[in-house]
């Protein structure tokens, strides 16, 4: 059964040690780093990575949406996570990079855009423990999932067998089992499990109900 990976993008960040124990149920973390540049939006940094790891149970995946991930990526391995995500589209060197993530002991994953071709990460695939298909355009939360991106998420399944396919953009209970058949084994989900008022454990137990359901 797929893995649910909780971004803490749309967490309340005043109590972000609480949204973190409520949202029992997690498999996975997802934090989202945004520079500013690649993406308009800027998030946080090492420092709360390294918090977040330390107080978690569950492995910690960092998905760097940022320029010349290649300068930051020592920092965030230091930081405990178990994955590092770049964006195939952020660096000239991906191969390069990837071996990077690799040497600093850490699983390496690409991101592409919902306009980037899987033909991107066609010769690095030896070097992919994870391919993130993007289901919305990086850089913000609470997007609707474009469904232009479940074929794509077939084609990198049959094209990538032994790599995890993780989806991320606009998934919640309504689509996840809709996701999950097209090929993903992770779906990533921000808005669909912190929200104003919410229980993210409720949260997430209603997305795992929706996997468990006949389609």
């Amino acid at each position: 059964m797929a893995l649910i990976a909780p971004s803490i993008l749309t967490a309340d960040f005043l109590r972000l040690g609480d949204e973190l124990r409520r949202a029992k149920g997690a498999d996975i973390w997802h934090l989202d780093i945004m520079d500013g540049h690649f993406v308009p939006n800027l998030t946080f940094g090492p420092l709360v990575c390294a918090a977040i790891a330390q107080a978690v149970a569950e492995p910690v995946e960092c998905h760097l949406m940022v320029e010349r991930p290649e300068d930051l990526l020592a920092r965030y391995a230091e930081a405990g996570v178990r994955r590092l995500i770049v964006h195939a589209e952020a660096t000239a060197h991906l191969h390069r990079v990837l071996a990077q993530v690799h040497h600093l002991g850490c699983e390496a994953g690409v991101a592409l855009n919902p306009g980037t071709p899987l033909s991107a990460v066609a010769e690095v695939a030896d070097e992919l423990d994870l391919l993130l298909v993007m289901s919305v355009d990086p850089g913000f939360g609470g997007q609707s999932f474009l469904q232009s991106q479940l074929d794509k998420i077939a084609r990198a399944k049959r094209l990538l067998p032994g790599v995890a396919i993780e989806v991320d953009g606009g998934i919640g209970p309504k689509n996840a089992r809709q996701v999950v058949d097209a090929g993903a084994d992770i779906l990533v989900a921000g808005s669909a499990v912190f929200a104003p008022g919410a229980d993210p454990a409720l949260r997430i137990a209603e997305m795992r109900k929706a996997l468990h359901e006949t389609s």
